[in-house]
Formats: C-alpha cells, sequence, structure tokens
C-alpha cells in the first residue's frame, strides 16, 4: 500500500481547493485534492508542505487530520491521507496539474475526482462546518 497525502485547503470563503491533473500523467483529467506520495520516513505534513511547493509553488500550513481512504486503483493501492491546510504563500506555477479550483464542499461531487478523493468530498460534504483556518492551530 502506497501512502499518499491531499491537501484540503480551505479558502476564507469555505471553498476547498481542488486541481485537475495534466492529460499526459496517471489520472490525466481527473480532479484532485492536491498532495503525493510520501518518501520513506516521510512525515505526512511534511510531504505535503514539499509537494505543494514543488507542484504547485505555494507555502501551506497542515492544520490537522482529517480522513484516511484506502483504494485500490488497477496497477496500486494507496492510502490517501487528507488533512485540512491553509496558504500561507503564494507564487502559483502548476507543474503536474493544468487548472485549478475553489469549489464548494457541496459541489466536488459535480466533478471528475479522482477515484480515491470521492470518499473525501463525500466525508466534507457531511461536516457541519468546515474549521476556521484563519490562526494559528493548536
Amino acid at each position: 500500500m502506497i501512502p499518499v497525502t491531499a491537501a484540503l485547503i480551505v479558502n476564507d470563503q469555505g471553498e476547498v481547493l481542488i486541481a485537475r491533473r495534466k492529460s499526459h500523467l496517471r489520472n490525466g483529467g481527473k480532479w484532485e485534492f492536491p498532495g503525493g506520495k510520501l518518501r520513506p520516513g516521510e512525515a505526512p505534513e511534511a510531504c505535503l508542505c514539499r509537494e505543494l511547493e514543488e507542484e504547485m509553488g505555494i507555502t501551506i500550513e497542515v492544520y490537522a487530520p482529517f480522513w484516511a481512504v484506502n483504494h485500490a486503483y488497477p496497477t496500486q493501492n494507496i492510502l490517501l491521507l487528507g488533512y485540512f491546510c491553509r496558504i500561507t504563500g503564494e507564487n502559483w506555477r502548476l507543474t503536474d496539474h493544468d487548472e485549478i479550483r475553489w469549489v464548494s464542499r457541496f459541489r466536488l461531487l459535480d466533478y471528475d475526482l479522482s477515484d480515491a478523493d470521492v470518499e473525501i468530498a463525500r466525508r466534507l460534504r457531511q461536516l457541519p462546518a468546515l474549521p476556521s483556518m484563519k490562526s494559528t492551530p493548536s
């Protein structure tokens, strides 16, 4: 099982960031919560910070774990670890994605999400509210 992180980045309007993978990549054309594979010995929080800086040019602060999903793709099994995050610095440059969108959590399932991300989107819809991330986490 391959551990993979997913950043659930929430803006001040309560919208969640999703990104569409470039067509030539695995799951090309699918929307996803940005993130990536953990390196050996790497903490999920460190992985999220590294991946989002490398692939999107943004710095983030990781707030709290949200949900974990086991998913079997045809060629690999992953453990997707979702974490609430907020952006702390922006110098946008997309390397693995061709578009980003800020979306209401109630509209996430309107997008063609990567299979593993669907369960996290469903869970986000069930929350009474998204956490406020305007101040430093405790």
